[in-house]
């Protein structure tokens, strides 16, 4: 990705969840790109692995970390393990989701239960165990990925709708709390639009590309978040394709 952003983030370490691929892998590139060292966190061990020896060949840095967003559990001992070797997350993009596009009435609870524990339990366990230690060491960057679902819903994304629109609330509500807390924590929500990804074209591989962006678009705003200076606060973002349906 060669975007028009630019920000250095040499000396700074990133974990994206749902880092392998898709949208998670363009993020992951672009954040090793502007330096950082990135921990690609999922639950894809082949597609992680893969991406970070292509990354490394380009002379980036980047390792797979398995986590399952869902367990709290795994969660916390992600991050006791980078404290016991001496490291932190100076940025946490909670990008990793899922969907299930049914009807509300043929919808299982296991499947409501997985989307909303992925879509925003999964977002919320990690913003429990960065933030309190950002807040320690007096800065960082909590990006959270949404979606156009987190402000108007369709048919068929009842439990996305429910997921995201939660983790805009909640973003929403960690980022008034940093603006009190400690003014280096930086905490942004970006609404993204339809992505040309495997998030929606293996469900709907029938889709109409030119309807979609390219999620290389969305990893550069989210680049352009970490550039602002401390002085000022991005809180929400919004980019969505031209012709995106579900907007405003």
């Amino acid at each position: 990705m060669d975007g028009g952003v630019r920000v250095d983030l040499r000396g700074r370490q990133a974990l994206v969840t749902g880092g392998a691929r898709g949208l998670g892998a363009s993020i992951t590139r672009g954040l090793a790109g502007a330096g950082a060292s990135v921990l690609v966190a999922d639950v894809r061990k082949e597609q992680a692995r893969e991406l970070c020896e292509e990354l490394a060949q380009d002379g980036r840095d980047a390792r797979f970390v398995e986590l399952d967003v869902r367990d709290s559990r795994a969660v916390a001992e992600v991050f006791q393990e980078l404290e016991r070797d001496g490291q932190a997350v100076d940025v946490l993009v909670n990008n990793a989701a899922v969907d299930v596009s049914k009807p509300i009435e043929h919808l299982t609870a296991e499947e409501v239960t997985r989307v909303v524990t992925t879509n925003l339990l999964g977002p919320m366990y990690l913003c429990l165990e960065v933030y309190r230690r950002m807040v320690a060491r007096g800065g960082g960057h909590i990006v959270n990925i949404l979606s156009t679902a987190s402000n108007r819903t369709w048919t068929e994304a009842g439990p996305y709708a429910a997921g995201k629109s939660g983790l805009r609330a909640f973003t929403h509500t960690l980022f008034k709390e940093a603006q009190r807390d400690c003014p280096g924590i930086g905490v942004t929500g970006i609404i993204a639009g339809g992505m040309e990804t495997p998030f929606i074209l293996e469900r709907f591989p029938d889709a109409d590309v030119s309807m979609l962006q390219s999620p290389d678009i969305v990893a550069d705003t989210v680049l352009y978040a970490l550039s602002v200076p401390v002085g000022s606060a991005v809180s929400e973002l919004v980019v969505v394709p031209r012709k995106e349906p579900s907007w405003p």
